[in-house]
């Protein structure tokens, strides 16, 4: 019975073969058309853009309609989060597959080793166009891609000077805008439409130091957004590192954060615009002498505004993107991801800001649309990971993933079926200390319910734990109190076995 059901099948394919002895263009015609059938591939990322700055997400601050069409017509991910919440480190976990004790590249003063396999090389091989755009950030030339043009380091907001395999290109006008128009322009005029495509699309926005583009000036001038619950939070429930960091809206946003002082790379026309919106904002602040809370509450209206105009360039700027391949009918074939390299600190606690284990800095935003696969409007509750996307990817693209990846493709999830074997905790480990805003080294592991966080500098051995179904907000460790002894060795268990699976015996 199974023979004659493969039989057909079998006498197609011999056909096919037969003919091909004798007409290499018919064999050819048909090859390029299996291998344009596969899926594009698009993945979007911003740097710092937390979930909370997200419409889709439920945001109380502002309004993302593009973005929030990747969701509404594909799915949301609320369980998605990072290995290691900083830039660079979080770009190589997304590249390798691979921990950052695996992939070397731990901290944003490290070098990416670009002999190594990453998932643009082994799609690169299996015959997909490969492209990079907007912000590399890991120290050494992108290898895997067909075409890059990328901001030299974190680049600038305006009037970047941009790396490409030519050289470099001095560029007027702002980034975000810069790294769209750069997209486009690869898409119409050089994609080769006889292949799939593998593009990452990385914005720099809405990184420190937060300029917005000269539309985005003057938005939110007459708003006064809500304050975090734990803006004021003093941290009395949790350990040492949490009282010794370096991120305070309070204390550790400088005058250039909060444009007090003239900004750098405007050229005369932009400065200008600039003057005009912070000239009066600022002569107001000057006249007004805040101290104390209330000086507080306008450093957050300060930087949060800018934060989110940044974002509001970008929702747009994405908009342009989603639309041309809609015009295009590209849309129909194209898998769009859309994340950010991890959380931010938009001044929940009292920070800006990343690198903890925390949930505003571990857990990342994550939008998938698939067009015929993704159900439009689902929503998944699953723990996923940066850690899968090189995976997924592949998967996507009907390539083997390496036995040496360490993740999980998320394609089962896409497709609304969860495997029986899904993960049911999460690993992390951050070690950028000494570094900036002093952000202590640590490790932990994460459950539905707990979380359990190793601090492990030589003149630091603290750990902490949390109850997130009573304390969702992490205010105060648990970790020293007898009723959750037994959950917390539980997790100690758990965290040695991930360290094991893992291979992760660095401190």
């Amino acid at each position: 019975m199974t023979t004659n059901h493969l039989r057909p099948r079998s006498f197609l394919w011999l056909a096919l073969w037969t003919i091909s002895l004798g007409s290499g263009t018919l064999w050819s015609t048909f090859s390029r058309s299996a291998h344009a059938a596969r899926p594009n591939i698009l993945f979007i990322m911003a740097d710092d853009h937390g979930y909370q700055a997200l419409s889709c997400y439920g945001s109380r601050l502002n309004r993302t309609p593009n973005l929030d069409r990747i969701a509404s017509e594909g799915m949301r991910f609320d369980r998605c989060y990072v290995t290691n919440s900083i830039c660079g480190p979080s770009r190589a976990v997304i590249l390798t597959g691979k921990y950052s004790h695996l992939n070397g590249f731990r901290t944003n003063r490290d070098r990416f080793d670009g002999s190594q396999q990453t998932v643009a090389k082994l799609l690169q091989k299996a015959g997909y166009q490969t492209a990079m755009f907007g912000k590399w950030h890991l120290r050494s030339t992108p290898t895997g891609f067909d075409y890059y043009h990328i901001l030299i380091g974190q680049g600038p907001y305006y009037n970047p000077t941009m790396l490409t395999p030519e050289g470099r290109v001095k560029h007027t006008g702002y980034t975000t805008e810069v790294i769209t128009d750069e997209l486009l322009k690869w898409f119409q005029n050089d994609r080769d439409p006889n292949k799939p495509f593998f593009v990452m699309y990385h914005h720099k926005a809405p990184h420190r130091n937060w300029q917005p583009g000269p539309k985005y000036l003057h938005h939110y001038d007459d708003v006064t957004l809500p304050e975090p619950a734990t803006l004021f939070d003093d941290y009395s429930g949790r350990s040492t590192p949490a009282k010794t960091q370096k991120m305070m809206v309070a204390r550790d946003l400088n005058p250039n954060d909060l444009k007090l002082v003239p900004q750098r790379g405007l050229n005369p026309e932009q400065r200008k615009l600039w003057d005009a919106a912070y000239g009066p904002k600022n002569e107001a602040f000057k006249k007004a002498n805040l101290s104390g809370r209330e000086l507080v509450r306008w450093k957050y209206q300060r930087f949060a505004k800018d934060y989110l105009r940044c974002i509001d360039a970008v929702d747009d700027n994405v908009g342009r993107v989603l639309d041309y391949l809609d015009q295009s009918g590209l849309a129909k074939n194209t898998v769009v991801f859309y994340t950010s390299d991890q959380g931010w600190y938009l001044g929940e606690h009292g920070w800006f800001d990343k690198r903890w284990m925390y949930e505003e800095s571990f857990r990342t935003p994550l939008m998938v649309r698939w067009p015929e696969v993704i159900k439009p409007g689902s929503v998944n509750t699953d723990f996923a990971m940066n850690l899968d996307f090189a995976e997924t990817f592949l998967e996507i693209a009907g390539v083997a993933v390496p036995n040496d990846m360490q993740g999980r493709s998320l394609v089962p999830l896409l497709k609304g079926e969860t495997p029986s074997d899904w993960r049911q905790s999460m690993y992390y480990h951050y070690y950028e200390y000494p570094g900036p805003h002093s952000v202590r080294r640590h490790y932990g592991v994460r459950t539905k319910r707990y979380k359990l966080i190793h601090f492990y500098e030589p003149e630091v051995n603290e750990w902490e734990f949390y109850d997130l179904e009573k304390d969702p907000d992490e205010l105060h460790s648990v970790y020293d109190d007898p009723e959750y002894a037994e959950a917390v060795a539980e997790l100690k268990r758990e965290l040695a076995r991930l360290r094991k699976q893992y291979g992760d015996d660095t401190r």
